[in-house]
């Protein structure tokens, strides 16, 4: 076992956390650049070209959440395998993921492509908005395939602990992108601009060079996992476990995509300005989710890991130290945002004062509740790591269906909030949510699910065998 994998499973928890989080960190950061960059230009545009890109996100997120379950699965399992010290089962574990995930996303992508102006007349987006969102939405679907490969290269190299090569990756693509975004929206000399669909374009092309660059990383076997053609071969018994693990976990990253989508019906109703501040209030949410998701990720590496050494009470403390890190890291972020709310709308729409005052009351209803946001992440993440994926499709479905898009239906048709009511129910759900996940990971149940025996068969032990395995 390595000096790393001794510091994972070893030693002082926040100085693993670190060391793990702030590489994954810097990592999602630059990453972030890619919808930011988008954002940015688009933006010069007008408040309609940033209406077509806010209503296309969550259509794609939709489709890309389908075939995610599969992605989690292979992480979990190789996460764990890693803590057991099975080198040939993360390696089989890898090469079997990524094929599932390569089929997965060519089927997922084409049926995108072929829905999407389906899907745009179902959001009922208006004339002006349609023709670029529509434009958006195909060059997206074609790219999924690149997508769901780079993602899933991540996720793997995260289960061992591999942290590097893909920051190193994920930067150079970002530099490529923040040049390519404005030569492929506005042109140059002779090219001419695409506009929103050379946004879109200009990730393609990055994302593609990054998912090859990733596959060249496993077939060179330098950094902890080493691919073969012949671990390509299917394996259908390992791949009808890791659906049947990964199903959860599909649905819910699908019932979120879908709660967000049915929240653009609400957004769309109320017109271009809220549909545009919607759209930037969204962007700066992700960005300010970046170190929760990093804690998260560093959280469900450290969770699996253990796990798969059987640290079950190490395991529980990592949880409980990272959700408290969340918690307060993203509420002091959220005091910032608040006090510079307008000057940050403006940053993407500096033209349009409607946008930015409506985008800065978005921003303000919800940024003092984000602390919930990273209690929420941590607690889903340990779930997924000890392969209790059906947890965290529970706290989605509450989620999103229990709470946020009933919540905001009410206050926003039901009540003189109006758009506003949209906003609060981003405020409610964090706080709620929180406490719901945490009270249920507390409870303890996620640690008696094992993925890693004999035969990889996802066994429920009985509370009598789990007592007796801990005191040997």
């Amino acid at each position: 076992m390595t000096g790393r994998q001794n510091r994972f499973l070893e030693g002082p928890i926040n100085k693993a956390l670190i060391s793990l989080a702030v590489p994954i960190i810097l990592t999602n950061i630059l990453q972030s650049a890619y919808q930011l960059t988008d954002a940015f230009w688009v933006g010069r545009l007008g408040a309609s070209e940033v209406a077509a890109v806010s209503v296309s996100m969550p259509v794609t997120f939709l489709v890309i959440a389908l075939g995610s379950g599969l992605a989690m699965a292979g992480a979990t399992l190789s996460a764990q395998y890693m803590g057991a010290g099975r080198r040939d089962k993360v390696n089989h574990v890898a090469a079997q993921t990524m094929l599932m995930v390569a089929v997965t996303s060519a089927v997922l992508g084409l049926t995108g492509y072929l829905l999407s102006p389906y899907f745009l007349t179902l959001l009922g987006v208006s004339e002006k908005v349609y023709g670029d969102a529509l434009k958006f939405m195909h060059v997206s679907f074609i790219g999924v395939i690149f997508v769901f490969l780079f993602a899933m290269f991540q996720s793997l190299m995260r289960g061992i602990g591999q942290i590097k090569i893909p920051l190193m990756i994920v930067f150079g693509t970002v530099i490529l992108n923040f040049f390519l975004d404005p030569l492929f929206i506005f042109g140059l000399g002779n090219f001419e601009g695409l506009g929103v669909m050379g946004a879109a374009l200009a990730t393609l092309v990055t994302q593609s060079i990054a998912a090859i660059l990733g596959l060249t990383v496993f077939m060179r076997g330098r950094h902890g996992i080493q691919l073969e053609w012949h671990n390509f071969k299917p394996d259908f018994a390992y791949i009808k476990k890791a659906f049947l693990l990964g199903v959860p976990g599909s649905v819910e990253l699908s019932a979120r995509a879908l709660g967000m989508i049915i929240l653009s019906f609400l957004v769309a109703s109320f017109g271009t300005v809220t549909i545009a501040s919607y759209g930037v209030g969204s962007n700066l949410l992700q960005f300010v989710m970046i170190p929760a998701m990093g804690l998260s990720m560093a959280v469900s590496t450290l969770v699996g890991q253990n796990i798969g050494a059987n640290q079950i009470e190490r395991a529980e403390k990592i949880t409980l130290l990272g959700t408290l890190w969340g918690f307060l890291g993203l509420t002091v972020i959220g005091i910032v945002f608040y006090s510079f709310a307008p000057n940050l709308i403006a940053v993407f729409i500096p033209d349009d004062p409607e946008v930015i005052k409506e985008g800065a009351h978005f921003l303000r209803t919800m940024c003092l509740t984000w602390g919930g946001i990273g209690v929420q992440l941590c607690v889903v993440s340990a779930f997924r790591a000890s392969g209790n994926m059906q947890n965290a499709m529970m706290v989605a479905l509450v989620s999103q269906w229990m709470v946020q898009f009933p919540l905001a239906y009410v206050l926003s048709k039901h009540t003189a909030l109006q758009d506003s009511g949209i906003w609060w129910s981003f405020a409610v759900t964090n706080v709620v949510v929180a406490l719901f996940a945490f009270c249920w990971f507390k409870r303890g149940t996620w640690k008696k699910t094992r993925l890693t025996e004999e035969e990889q068969q996802i066994v429920h032990i009985t509370d009598e065998a789990f007592i007796e395995k801990g005191n040997q």
